[in-house]
């Protein structure tokens, strides 16, 4: 029964944020077929399409530029090329360009441009008028521009930084809203493990779109992993737009049983202060900077990896354009069972191992940022060692899937009122490493060498070891004294 206070905590604290033991008065509504593990559920099929569009372009990318023979073999890598069977003549359709390094980069990266500019006002909007259509629409407006990517990219390099941008502002609000959505439906004893589900989406939007990508660039051509990609996204909008309603209170299928269940959980978490926001106390709060120190920090590794494993694949390690996006999607794979498994064990040890819920939050983080990064410098002395670069870059990114469990949800431990922003802020910190990271590792590695990816890897090492240390020394794991139900009276 986690208490959901440190040892520190003063007895006037102590009182409103003992949720679990409010918990106990109510029967606990079962998970199966139940309407908070059928949003998770269709959260996770969200996140997948929003990966699956973010991420496609990375492995349509090699296919996109004029540099590649018949073969599909990369013309110029440091290691030997791979073997691959020869190409079908009808792939030869689409359009190539000759973009260098340094606009590569800036193509790579242009997505979080928009990215960053609706963090924060989708998280105020999802708090003010409800998530579902907020997320739902962001959603589909970067469903729309990502089918309208082949034309951009033949207008030029311009207009295709410009589709990036507009889709990143689509998709910018969706973690925001999201958190904003659990903030009404997640239970706190039930909260790992509901957002671990639902954020898994982008671990298996990574790990289908770049193997699929890849097949679709080899059988058919680039411009269809964009169409194929963005019909799916059509059909999740239509299942969201049904299905989905803001909160427990006005879902139309939900049992009786489990309304009360959750609104009783939340009862002495959730504070509707109508469109008062305390601001100052927000933006000086030291847990939460200690997330966007970490937030910042471990995306840096997640984004390299995210946007340049195509490019070190193809490029050092001569794979074809066939192998390159199963081999990119292995890392994924391994993050998205460990963020799952990882869910499971943090309810598991807050509720039946009575963990306090900063020691859970403060070990999966540590665990999922120091792993990555002794991992990730490993790869780069591999050589041209093809099975022990793949491994240790696939248990960099696996064991960068606990930290689901970690910093990742700690906005809704610390103040679940206001999640929503709370995550706009931490996120908008975050998207700066997806922003300038590709930039500067592609400026680092124009001769493609492995000495210049071994300095990408080292500074991204660098990065996630402070943001893990960081949050150790400063975060936290109880709502804070501004986020409780009357905030007015804390002065603030």
């Amino acid at each position: 029964m986690d208490r959901y206070i440190s040892d520190t905590e003063t007895d006037d604290q102590e009182q409103p944020l003992l949720l679990s033991r409010q918990d106990d008065k109510v029967e606990r509504a079962p998970a199966c077929c139940s309407s908070r593990y059928g949003l998770s559920l269709l959260s996770c099929y969200g996140f997948f399409v929003a990966y699956a569009l973010r991420v496609n372009l990375s492995v349509a990318m090699v296919d996109m530029l004029n540099n590649t023979d018949a073969s599909g073999n990369t013309s110029k890598s440091v290691c030997p090329a791979h073997p691959s069977p020869a190409r079908p003549i009808y792939n030869h359709t689409a359009s190539v360009y000759d973009w260098d390094s340094e606009t590569q980069g800036w193509i790579l990266g242009s997505f979080f441009y928009g990215y960053i500019l609706t963090q924060i006002p989708g998280g105020y909007l999802a708090r003010k008028y409800g998530a579902k259509w907020l997320l739902g629409l962001g959603i589909l407006g970067t469903v729309v521009f990502t089918l309208l990517t082949p034309v951009a990219a033949d207008l030029g390099a311009g207009y295709l930084i410009a589709v990036r941008v507009l889709e990143g502002i689509g998709e910018g609000v969706t973690f925001p809203a999201m958190h904003a959505m659990w903030a009404f439906w997640a239970p706190p004893m039930e909260r790992s493990r509901l957002l671990t589900i639902a954020y898994t989406g982008a671990q298996l939007g990574t790990v289908v779109a770049l193997p699929l990508s890849a097949q679709i660039c080899f059988y058919l051509d680039w411009t269809w992993v964009f169409y194929i990609f963005g019909i799916v996204g059509i059909v999740w909008f239509i299942l969201w737009a049904l299905l989905v309603s803001n909160t427990p209170s006005t879902h139309p299928r939900i049992t009786e049983q489990e309304r009360l269940y959750i609104t009783s959980s939340l009862n002495k978490e959730l504070t509707l202060s109508g469109d008062h926001i305390p601001w100052g106390s927000i933006l000086t709060s030291m847990p939460l900077w200690a997330i966007v120190v970490a937030h910042f920090s471990y995306n840096w590794t997640f984004y390299t990896l995210l946007t340049l494993l195509p490019t070190y694949m193809s490029d050092v390690l001569g794979f074809s354009i066939k192998e390159n996006g199963a081999l990119s999607a292995l890392p994924y794979i391994g993050c998205g069972l460990l963020a799952v498994l990882g869910g499971q064990l943090a309810d598991y040890l807050r509720e039946n191992c009575f963990y306090r819920t900063v020691v859970v939050r403060k070990a999966f983080s540590l665990v999922g940022m120091i792993g990555p990064a002794v991992f990730i410098v490993a790869a780069g002395y591999t050589g041209c060692n093809y099975i022990l670069a793949v491994a240790f870059l696939s248990i960099s990114s696996s064991l960068g899937g606990i930290v689901a469990s970690g910093f990742n949800i700690n906005h809704l431990d610390i103040a679940p009122s206001y999640a929503g922003i709370l995550l706009g802020i931490t996120n908008s910190f975050a998207t700066i490493p997806g922003m300038v990271g590709p930039v500067i590792a592609r400026a680092l590695t124009k001769n493609n060498t492995i000495e210049e990816w071994q300095t990408v890897f080292y500074i991204s090492a660098g990065i996630n070891l402070f943001g893990a240390v960081f949050y150790t020394v400063f975060g936290q794991g109880v709502v804070q004294p501004w986020a409780v139900h009357n905030p007015h009276s804390h002065g603030n």
